[in-house]
């Protein structure tokens, strides 16, 4: 049997009523050296009679049945460690893959030694209207996104096994773990997003509780913190808010506090002229982008804090265009709050 040039991980629990769409887009990709990885994580639906059925038709299928339910994030590490192929590529069990995903993905990885993660733009359908969804394409500013957002979709992912170099998914990180490992791997491999949508991304109408919203947020933040890690900041440092709200968006913050957050940019991008681990021009630029977004978004405004931008901040005041500069001043002069 010929070895596999990709293994494809696909965790399963309860999608019967997606499944068979899911797993014939990857049966009729336009490559077709793989195999299907698919772990059932204890589903109480039609799920395994529906992997059954098509394992017996294709022998490219593999199944990992579980006894209990381990969640996907330990399901995707089991599938990696069983991965015969040098190339692993991550599908979710109600997504559509486009026929040339594999076929364009494997050539980006091939030409490119580089490059150790390939995602692709993709579309949001299913519950609401459908909506592309385009990421940074080049690896400079996807490795500046991470700083505020993931910035790859995770089933459209594929990558070298090399490149991981035994790292994996963390529960801890759990809903996000994919955001975590990825702004791990950013700091180590090059990252590209093929500029066109190869995934169609299924939404469903369930409500988010708020406990994981909350989840979500906590996890979000300790991954945001450990990248700072990257300028040489510890997460334990005092000013670890202000370093975040550099790179990363806080709308409502005091007129006392953008002070903070412009004082924690300039030690940043010191820091990283120093350090060197992102490309200098784009990361001045986000942090610029981020910076005049938070003025804009300020909580409050008084003299003091125009004076202060007008005179002390001169080149970050210079950017700020004339409309938003003629309410900055009239906002600061009555003393504006939310």
């Amino acid at each position: 049997m010929v070895t596999p040039e990709i293994s494809v991980i696909m965790p399963v629990y309860n999608a019967g009523n997606f499944l068979a769409e899911s797993i014939e887009s990857i049966l009729k990709q336009t490559f077709t050296n793989f195999e299907l990885i698919i772990l059932n994580d204890k589903s109480t639906d039609n799920s395994l009679e529906v992997i059954s059925n098509y394992q017996r038709n294709d022998s490219r299928i593999i199944i990992i049945n579980k006894d209990i339910n381990v969640g996907p994030a330990n399901l995707r590490n089991e599938g990696l460690k069983i991965a015969k192929g040098d190339f692993i590529a991550l599908m979710d069990a109600d997504d559509i893959a486009l026929p040339t995903r594999f076929e364009k993905q494997i050539a980006v990885l091939k030409n490119n030694p580089e490059i150790g993660v390939c995602g692709t733009w993709f579309t949001f359908f299913g519950s609401k209207k459908n909506k592309l969804i385009k990421h940074s394409e080049k690896p400079d500013a996807i490795k500046i996104s991470f700083l505020h957002s993931c910035v790859i979709g995770n089933p459209t992912v594929m990558l070298r096994k090399t490149a991981l170099n035994n790292a994996q998914f963390e529960n801890e990180y759990v809903p996000v773990e994919d955001y975590d490992l990825w702004s791990r791997l950013s700091a180590k491999t090059a990252f590209y997003n093929i500029p066109e949508s190869l995934l169609d991304y299924r939404q469903h109408d369930n409500n988010i509780s708020k406990t994981k919203i909350d989840n979500v947020n906590r996890s979000v933040r300790k991954v945001k913190i450990n990248q700072l890690s990257q300028f040489g900041i510890e997460s334990s440092d005092p000013k670890i808010d202000s370093y975040l709200n550099a790179v990363s968006l806080k709308k409502g913050l005091s007129s006392e506090e953008i002070l903070q957050v412009i004082s924690a940019a300039k030690h940043l991008i010191e820091q990283n002229n120093k350090l060197n681990n992102y490309n200098s021009e784009l990361l001045e630029s986000h942090i610029t982008k981020t910076l005049l977004r938070t003025i804009r978004n300020a909580g409050n405004y008084n003299l003091a804090f125009y004076n202060q931008l007008k005179e002390t901040d001169k080149k970050l005041f210079g950017k700020i265009n004339g409309l938003d500069k003629v309410l900055l001043f009239f906002k600061s002069l009555i003393g504006w709050k939310k």
